[in-house]
C-alpha cells in the first residue's frame, strides 16, 4: 500500500470527525433531509479522501438502490454510502452522490 494523498478543501467544509480530514465543500450539500440506522445524514453532490467499499444492493425507505458503503481514506472511520444506481425513477436523482452520516461530521 503506498502513501495517502488527502485533498485539502478551501471554503467551508465538512470534514471527518475523528481525524479531521477534509470530506466535503458546504456549497456541494444537496440535502439535510436524509436518515441513515444511526440518525441524520447529509446528501452531498461531491465528496473527497474517502475508499468505496463493495457495491451491493440494500433495500432503503426510498426503494431499492446499488450502493457501496464509503470510508475516510485516513483512520478508515465509515462515514455513509455512495448511491451507484437508483432502481426507481423518481430516485434517479441520487445515483453517483455520497451521503455522509451527521454523527461522523465536523464541521469546519
Amino acid at each position: 500500500m503506498g502513501r495517502v494523498f488527502v485533498v485539502e478543501l478551501e471554503g467551508r467544509s465538512y470534514r471527518c470527525k475523528f481525524c479531521k480530514t477534509h470530506l466535503a465543500l458546504a456549497d456541494d450539500l444537496v440535502s439535510r433531509a436524509f436518515h441513515c440506522l444511526r440518525g441524520k445524514a447529509y446528501l452531498f453532490n461531491n465528496a473527497v479522501n474517502l475508499v468505496v467499499g463493495a457495491l451491493e444492493e440494500r433495500l432503503m425507505l426510498s426503494g431499492l438502490h446499488t450502493v457501496a458503503d464509503i470510508f475516510c481514506c485516513c483512520c478508515g472511520q465509515i462515514v455513509g454510502w455512495k448511491y451507484e444506481a437508483a432502481h426507481e425513477r423518481s430516485q434517479k436523482y441520487k445515483e453517483g452522490k455520497y451521503v455522509l452520516e451527521r454523527r461522523i461530521l465536523y464541521v469546519h
